[in-house]
C-alpha cells in the first residue's frame, strides 16, 4: 500500500454507533458511494479510506483516524481540504482536529519559503518580538493611509500591513495606495527596516498584477487571507513568487469544525504562509490560551523539516498586553496592534513609540 495521509476527526456518538460511524466517515471522505458497488481492484486496495483508530476522549466524544490515499490529493491544496474534510464538514458531529502527511506531500507544498528567520532579518530583529500596526479603516484615501503609515514608521513598527478589508475599492485603488504608501516610508530617515504588506484581492489575474504592482515598487512581503481567495490560488501565488513573504489573515477562518491550531498554525504554513495572524486569547474573539498556545506551537515547529512560521496574534490587542503576551509566547512572535494605537489620534507617534519601546524593552531570555 503507498502511503497515507492521516486525518483525525472528534466525531460526536455512543459507544454502540462509533465503529459504524467511522467507517461511514472514511467512505464519505474518500469514495462516497457505497463499498459493495465497486469492483475495481485497485480503488478497492488503495482509494478507499481506511479506519485506523477510534480512541474515546471522553463520554460521547472519540478520536477517529482515517488514513486517505495521497494520490486523491496530487499536488493541489484545494483537494487536500476536500479529502480532508470536504462532504464531512457538512455532518455536525463531526470536527476536523488534526493530520498527519507523509514527506512526498510536505513536500510537494513546500511550507513557508521565508518564515520565522527571514522576517526577523528584514526587521534586523534577531532575538526580539517584531511589531506590527494596522492600516485603517476602510474608506481613507491613499494619501490618509500613507500619512498613518508615515506616523507608525516613524515611530520604529517593523511591519504595517494594510487592513484586510482594504482591497481595490475606488477610494483607494490597489496601486495608488501602494505608491503613496511607499513613497512616504522612503521619505523617513531610519525606516529601511520597516516593511508594508498591502492586502491583495479579487481573482487569481488579479492578484497576479497586484503582486507585480507590489514588487516593482520594491515591496517584499505581502497581506493574504487564503480562505477567501481559495487554497489553490494561494499556493500557486507561493509557487509563483519565491521572494514574496506572504503574512496569512484568519478572515473566514472561524470554520467551527476545523481545529484553529490545525487550519491557521499548521496547514496556512504547509501552503507557504511565512506569517500567520490569528486571534489572541482575552481579545474581540473567544479562542483560549490553549488554543492560542497550539496554534504557536504549531506555526513554529521545525519537527516537520519546513521552515518556521511567524505567529501574529492579535483583535482587541494593546500596549498595556504587551508584557503579559510576550511572557505567554515568548520572543518568537510578532505582537499586532490596530484600533488601540489610532485611538491615540494625534498622540499616534507617541502611542506607536511606547508600543515599541514596551517590545524592545522586555527582558528576553
Amino acid at each position: 500500500m503507498h502511503p497515507r495521509l492521516k486525518a483525525f476527526y472528534r466525531v460526536r456518538s455512543d459507544r454502540r454507533s462509533i465503529e459504524a460511524r467511522a467507517l461511514a466517515l472514511a467512505v464519505e471522505q474518500s469514495v462516497e458511494m457505497p463499498v459493495a458497488a465497486i469492483d475495481d481492484p485497485f480503488v478497492r486496495a488503495e482509494i478507499i479510506g481506511q479506519v485506523e483508530g477510534i480512541t474515546e476522549k471522553e463520554s460521547g466524544e472519540f478520536e477517529v483516524c482515517i488514513a486517505l490515499a495521497c494520490e486523491t490529493v496530487a499536488d493541489d491544496a484545494g483537494q487536500l481540504i476536500n479529502m480532508l474534510f470536504g462532504n464531512s464538514s457538512l455532518q455536525e458531529d463531526v470536527v476536523l482536529d488534526d493530520v498527519e502527511l507523509p514527506p512526498a506531500l510536505i513536500t510537494c507544498f513546500g511550507g513557508p519559503r521565508h518564515g520565522l528567520d527571514a522576517l526577523r532579518e528584514r526587521a534586523s530583529a534577531r532575538r526580539r518580538a517584531l511589531t506590527c500596526a494596522v492600516l485603517k479603516p476602510q474608506g481613507l484615501s491613499p494619501a490618509k493611509l500613507s500619512d498613518l503609515a508615515r506616523r507608525f514608521a516613524s515611530a520604529g513598527i517593523d511591519y504595517i500591513k494594510d487592513d484586510h478589508g482594504l482591497a481595490d475599492q475606488p477610494y483607494s485603488p490597489f496601486q495608488a495606495r501602494v505608491e503613496a504608501v511607499v513613497n512616504a516610508l522612503q521619505k523617513i530617515s531610519g525606516a529601511a527596516t520597516c516593511s508594508y504588506a498591502p492586502s491583495l484581492s479579487g481573482d487569481l489575474d488579479a492578484m497576479r498584477k497586484q503582486i507585480e504592482v507590489a514588487r516593482a515598487a520594491g515591496i517584499n512581503t505581502v497581506l493574504v487571507a487564503p480562505m477567501i481567495m481559495g487554497w489553490s490560488n494561494f499556493s500557486c501565488l507561493v509557487r509563483e513568487n519565491a521572494r514574496i513573504a506572504f503574512i496569512a489573515h484568519p478572515s473566514m477562518g472561524g470554520i467551527a469544525r476545523i481545529a484553529p491550531a490545525l487550519l491557521i498554525g499548521k496547514l496556512f504554513r504547509l501552503l507557504g504562509a511565512d506569517a500567520v495572524v490569528f486571534p489572541n486569547h482575552g481579545g474581540r474573539f473567544g479562542y483560549s490560551p490553549d488554543t492560542c498556545h497550539a496554534l504557536a506551537r504549531a506555526a513554529l515547529t521545525r519537527s516537520d523539516g519546513l521552515r518556521p512560521c511567524l505567529p501574529v496574534p492579535a483583535g482587541g490587542m494593546s500596549t498595556a498586553r504587551v508584557r503579559e503576551m510576550l511572557e505567554f509566547y515568548g520572543a518568537d512572535v510578532m505582537l499586532l496592534i490596530g484600533g488601540a494605537l489610532l485611538e491615540a489620534r494625534a498622540q499616534l507617534e507617541r502611542a506607536t513609540a511606547a508600543f515599541v519601546a514596551e517590545v524592545h524593552g522586555y527582558a528576553y531570555d
